[in-house]
């Protein structure tokens, strides 16, 4: 049973949500009108918790011809990740667009950067295969590493520590993804005379995660 310091999961997710929906809602068309003055919000949309939500939460407290949604996929996006993102964009009844950043983070480095750091650990790695960064120590009360897990074309997975010079590059390269997609929101919102809705969720800020720029 996951215990937190004031009771179970169970009892911490028992709350009022139509009034937690209607406090939200309120607190976006208070922004939005009287401190940014923009008419409607631009969201980009993974398919995943976070965004949905945040979709949803807009254009319950707009409706949804003031909100403008954005499917921005690229090379490691999941096939997946679209077509939840459609399906949620159809359902909530926005206008969206789907503009593929693969070929502009090609253009600036982000996969040759990802990959240099990656061939430092695993020298074979190259087209086809997947990569992802895991983290151990910590729950075993030890320090925390990162781990490089890499899978090749036919399955196998491989895994080594990694030194904190890779672990950077891979980072910096990854938050590539993230400063282009804002880019892209931030030129529609100009265009449209949108705000942008930012889709964190408790736990990054929580732990002071973000990207800068």
């Amino acid at each position: 049973h996951p215990m937190t310091t004031s009771g179970t999961l169970h009892e911490v997710l028992e709350f009022d949500r139509d009034k937690e929906i209607e406090k939200i809602t309120d607190r976006i068309v208070e922004l939005l009108r009287v401190h940014l003055k923009r008419r409607g919000l631009v969201v980009a949309m993974s398919g995943g918790i976070d965004s949905s939500v945040s979709a949803a939460l807009s254009v319950k407290a707009l409706g949804p011809k003031k909100v403008f949604g954005l499917l921005l996929p690229e090379t490691d996006s999941s096939s997946k990740s679209v077509s939840r993102g459609q399906m949620l964009a159809e359902h909530l009844g926005i206008e969206f667009l789907e503009v593929n950043i693969a070929d502009t983070l090609k253009a600036i480095g982000c996969y040759d950067w990802r990959d240099q750091a990656i061939k430092e650990l695993f020298p074979e790695y190259g087209d086809g295969w997947k990569n992802k960064i895991t983290i151990e120590g910590g729950i075993e009360g030890k320090i925390n590493h990162f781990h490089l897990v890499v899978q090749s074309p036919d399955g196998t997975l491989e895994k080594k520590r990694m030194g904190l010079k890779q672990y950077l590059q891979v980072v910096a390269a990854t938050n590539f993804k993230q400063r282009i997609r804002k880019t892209i929101e931030f030129f529609h919102a100009d265009r449209l005379n949108y705000a942008v809705v930012g889709t964190p969720n408790r736990v990054e800020y929580d732990q002071g995660f973000f990207v800068k720029n």
